[in-house]
């Protein structure tokens, strides 16, 4: 929302225009064609209509998922310059490294390290620093 961030719109006005738009898109869904298909989209957008449309309440949440194709680009890149993978396990494979090799970037932490404690393991092991708090 570039007008919230740019502080051109109070938060009584930011709650009214937020409220015209999900009462807009409650309407929407309650007036869904009589299509099969375009009932179970309605029934299954109003079942996640909380989290779609979450970053109108939170503005530490983004709009799109811009960060997220970013986050995964070099491994598309890889992948592309390598001509995919051979078998369902070299993909699987591929997948979770990269996802390690992520996590690590965006905590800060030495991939070399990381990996070496993984495969020096006796047996599989999730390093602490991979871990996720426990939610709240």
């Amino acid at each position: 929302m570039p007008a919230r961030r740019a502080g051109d719109i109070s938060e009584h006005g930011l709650a009214t225009a937020r409220s015209r738009l999900v009462a807009r898109l409650g309407r929407l869904l309650d007036t869904a064609p009589p299509l099969a298909a375009a009932q179970r989209f309605a029934k299954h957008l109003a079942n996640e209509f909380p989290a779609v449309f979450l970053f109108l309440c939170d503005p530490s949440i983004d709009a799109t998922n811009w960060r997220a194709e970013q986050a995964i680009r070099p491994a598309v890149v890889t992948r592309r310059a390598c001509g995919g993978n051979r078998t369902r396990k070299g993909a699987d494979t591929q997948q979770v490294l990269a996802s390690v090799m992520r996590t690590a970037r965006q905590r800060r932490l030495d991939p070399r390290a990381l990996f070496t404690t993984m495969l020096c393991a006796r047996a599989p092991v999730v390093p602490e620093a991979l871990v996720l708090p426990a939610p709240a």
